[in-house]
C-alpha cells in the first residue's frame, strides 16, 4: 500500500491558480492530476518550449521536472513554518518531441524534515519516456 502524502483536498485549480504570472503560466503548463503520493502537469510543444531545430527544448523539460518537484514539496511543508528552494537538479533526456504535449510525474524518493528528494518522469505523446530527472529541495525554516 502505498503512502499518502498529498492533501485531498488540494486541486489542480488551485495550483494553477497560483501559478498565474509565472514562468509555469508562460510555458503553458498545466497540472493535472493529484493522486497520494504524486502529482501530474503537461507542458505543450510549441514556440515557447523548442529550440531552433524544432524539438523540445532541454531546459523546458528541466522547467517542468523542478515545477512538479516544487509544487510537491510546497503541497507537504508545514508553509507557516518552512518553505522549499531548489538544491539541485539533474536530467537525462532520452528521447524527443516536436509537437503536442509533454507530460510529467513526481514521486517521493525521500521526504525529509530538512530536504525533500523529487523523482520525475517526462513522456511524449506516444507515451515514450523522454526525460528522467531528480530534484532536491532544501526545507528552510522562515525566519520570524
Amino acid at each position: 500500500m502505498q503512502t499518502v502524502i498529498f492533501d485531498k483536498n488540494i486541486q489542480p485549480s488551485e495550483l494553477q491558480r497560483v501559478s498565474e504570472h509565472t514562468l509555469v503560466d508562460h510555458l503553458g503548463i498545466e497540472f493535472l492530476e493529484i493522486g497520494d503520493n504524486y502529482i501530474t502537469a503537461k507542458m505543450p510543444v510549441d514556440h515557447r518550449t523548442v529550440q531552433p531545430m524544432g524539438l523540445l527544448h532541454g531546459g523546458a523539460s528541466v522547467v517542468l521536472a523542478e515545477t512538479l518537484g516544487s509544487v510537491a514539496s510546497s503541497i507537504i511543508a508545514d508553509r507557516n513554518k518552512s518553505y522549499g528552494v531548489g538544491l539541485e537538479i539533474n536530467a537525462n533526456h532520452l528521447k524527443s518531441a516536436r509537437d503536442g504535449f509533454v507530460t510529467g510525474k513526481v514521486t517521493p524518493i525521500h521526504i525529509g524534515r530538512k530536504t525533500h528528494v523529487w523523482d520525475i518522469k517526462i513522456y511524449n505523446n506516444n507515451n515514450d519516456l523522454i526525460c528522467v530527472s531528480r530534484l532536491t529541495v532544501a526545507i528552510l525554516d522562515i525566519k520570524k
